[in-house]
């Protein structure tokens, strides 16, 4: 007994001389918030005594607008005599045209009736009748609203950007999967590019290519290739190492193992990246109409100009009805994959493709015998009249003067003058190297030494460019804005979690915000709210909100069902297994869903530029109106810079959490 109460004792005692060091290794966060407070103790009066204003210092400026324009006068006066210009930049923008106008003189050729029946076959054949009912309704609406030949045109464009797109990706995406070191040097690339807004791939595009369908359909290219690109890196490299050693030991090659089992095992990456690409595809055709993209984009751009509502939903429909199309269709091609096939034996495999290309040309030819070719005038339902009058009654009875509540316009500027422009006067009135220090602190605690790095080196090109202060105005846009769609997202998405009711009713809601693109947000925000930062805000807020009530709501239900067992057996009511084991258990998805919301907000409040909210937004649509690349791409770095700082700040957090668990 003695010696055991001796060891107990000596336990005990052990156990209180525990060194502060000890403890510090044990909790690396308490261990960076102390280094990071002497750190300020030490820094703060230093810098606040060299430099106590808010606004970026001069002398650490340095002004590129100078060389930038000396690039940009070599480029417009050598665009027609220079060899880079005439055989390779020249032949690249022919081939694209050539391209584009070949389908679409194709889609032409099929008429309204072929290109219909070729969605509903396509569809029937991928997921059966009730998809390819979907299909052919959604075709036919867009000739219905008036819209056939710009739905064509944005077809053309999207069906040649998504085949080169899916070919680069699938390229670059084949490097990464079997080379670790172009893993290594392409990772980077991608993750950068994950995060740019697409306005800022149009400036260097045009100033290239110049305004027109070549630089909208490499513009596309450029935006839609990297998801490709990771996924299908990411099958290859997750293909199962058993197969993998088993056809190695069969005699098999590189060559062999690669097309009989490393693909075969990715095919629903593959097809997921196919998925990614277009919808990305979609998105940036229809922005690339600020650079003359023509089809669908440029009628709601036109009608976004002009404030046309009701032109600007009669082109927006159709993009929609596009989306859930090819989205639903590539879904539903990913999940068939390794399941039974279904239909008749005869028509498996070859055959039923060979029955839709039959089919399909059957209905093309006699649609062009009965004079098909393009949708009939008599047939269109023109709805910008009743929408732009409803638009009127909105604007007369909830835009401003609604008791009580108040109308559209009258939240707008509370938001404006309670929210934006407080945030945006303190951000800006802040010393710039105290908003340096905030960021590394930020990155530092969560990520690691170097995601901090990353994110302050970022921060400081800001200033070094000269954009500091507008900078600083798109930030308190983006930070207002997910603020919002985080205290919305995260309420609905628990909601939903915890009923299978309203997750039924929210899912298809959530299913066409999803596939919309980011300029159709920007038709009913203007039409309830006008012009401005609030406005822009709001679609923000629109379109980041389903992705994070989505991530929300599945990293809420798949909790562990045994430890919520247990806190029911332990008498947890709900209040309290949300609080104490859903949301704690749920913190990596939740991580998630803040990153993916500051991602997606960023671009939305970026093309917002197009609707009065200022800032770097304005100046990237300045600069491709104007032809100005310095004020477009000084611009255009600002936000791939702030991009990459809000992207460090919040991803690695989602990543060191998983490595803890």
């Amino acid at each position: 007994m003695a010696t055991a109460t001796g060891t107990a004792t000596g336990t005990a005692g052990g156990s209180t001389r525990v060194s502060p060091l000890s403890v510090l290794r044990r909790r690396p966060a308490v261990a960076k918030l102390l280094v990071l407070a002497l750190a300020a103790v030490v820094a703060v009066p230093l810098l606040h005594a060299k430099w106590s204003s808010g606004s970026w210092p001069g002398a650490l400026t340095v002004d590129v607008s100078g060389p930038l324009g000396e690039v940009s006068g070599w480029i417009v006066d050598n665009r027609g005599s220079h060899g880079l210009f005439l055989y390779f930049f020249g032949y690249v923008s022919g081939a694209v045209v050539l391209a584009v106008r070949g389908v679409y003189l194709l889609l032409l050729a099929l008429g309204w009736a072929g290109v219909t029946a070729l969605a509903a076959l396509v569809a029937w054949r991928v997921a059966g009748i009730r998809l390819a009912l979907t299909s052919a309704v959604a075709i036919l609406l867009c000739g219905v609203l008036g819209m056939w030949l710009p739905t064509m045109q944005t077809l053309a464009l999207m069906v040649v950007a998504v085949l080169v797109s899916v070919i680069l990706g699938a390229l670059l995406g084949l490097a990464a999967g079997l080379s670790e070191r172009t893993y290594r040097l392409l990772r980077p690339v991608l993750d950068t590019m994950q995060v740019l807004p697409a306005f800022a791939y149009l400036l260097p595009v045009v100033l290239v290519f110049g305004i027109g369908v070549p630089g909208a359909v490499l513009a596309t290219v450029i935006y839609a290739a990297p998801p490709m690109a990771r996924l299908t890196a990411l099958g290859l490299r997750g293909a199962d190492k058993g197969v993998m050693e088993a056809a190695a030991s069969l005699g098999a090659t590189g060559t062999q193992r690669l097309l009989t089992a490393r693909l075969p095992l990715a095919r629903k990456e593959l097809l997921l990246g196919l998925n990614q690409t277009i919808m990305m595809a979609l998105s940036m055709a229809v922005i690339a109409s600020v650079i003359g993209a023509g089809g669908l984009g440029d009628q709601v751009y036109q009608a976004l100009s002009s404030v046309d509502v009701g032109a600007a939903l009669a082109a927006g429909i159709p993009i929609v009805l596009l989306a859930i199309v090819l989205d639903r269709t590539t879904e539903a091609a990913g999940k068939r994959i390794g399941a039974e096939p279904a239909g008749p034996h005869a028509l498996r495999g070859w055959r039923g493709w060979g029955l839709v290309a039959l089919t399909a040309a059957a209905v093309a030819v006699a649609g062009r015998l009965s004079g098909g070719r393009i949708w009939p005038d008599g047939w269109t339902v023109p709805i910008a009249g009743p929408v732009n009058t409803a638009k009127d009654w909105m604007v007369d009875h909830l835009y401003t003067g609604v008791p009580v509540i108040g109308g559209t316009a009258d939240w707008a500027a509370h938001f404006t003058n309670w929210i934006l422009n407080p945030l945006r006067d303190g951000l800006q009135s802040l010393p710039w190297w105290s908003v340096l220090l905030v960021v590394a602190a930020l990155a530092w605690v969560i990520g690691t030494w170097r995601t901090a790095l990353t994110a302050v080196l970022a921060m400081a090109v800001i200033g070094v460019l000269g954009v500091w202060e507008p900078s600083m105005d798109t930030l308190s846009q983006v930070l207002a804005a997910v603020v919002v769609t985080l205290v919305l997202g995260f309420a609905v998405g628990i909601a939903a979690a915890r009923s299978e009711r309203l997750e039924r009713l929210l899912r298809p809601v959530l299913d066409v915000f999803q596939t919309m693109p980011q300029f159709v947000y920007l038709i009913p925000v203007v039409a309830l709210f006008g012009v401005g930062r609030a406005p822009a805000a709001a679609a923000a807020v629109v379109y980041a909100l389903p992705a994070v009530v989505r991530i929300t709501t599945q990293g809420i239900r798949g909790v562990d069902p045994g430890a919520l067992e247990s806190a029911r057996s332990m008498g947890a009511t709900g209040g309290q297994q949300l609080r104490q084991v859903q949301l704690p258990l749920a913190r990596p998805a939740l991580l998630l869903a803040v990153n993916q919301g500051v991602v997606l907000t960023l671009a939305v409040v970026i093309i917002g530029g197009l609707v009065g909210s200022g800032a770097l937004g304005y100046d990237v649509v300045f600069g491709l109106a104007q032809g100005d690349l310095a004020t477009g791409l000084i611009a255009g770095a600002a936000i791939v810079c702030l991009g990459l700082m809000l992207d460090r700040v919040t991803q690695p957090t989602t990543r060191s959490r998983r490595k803890e668990s």
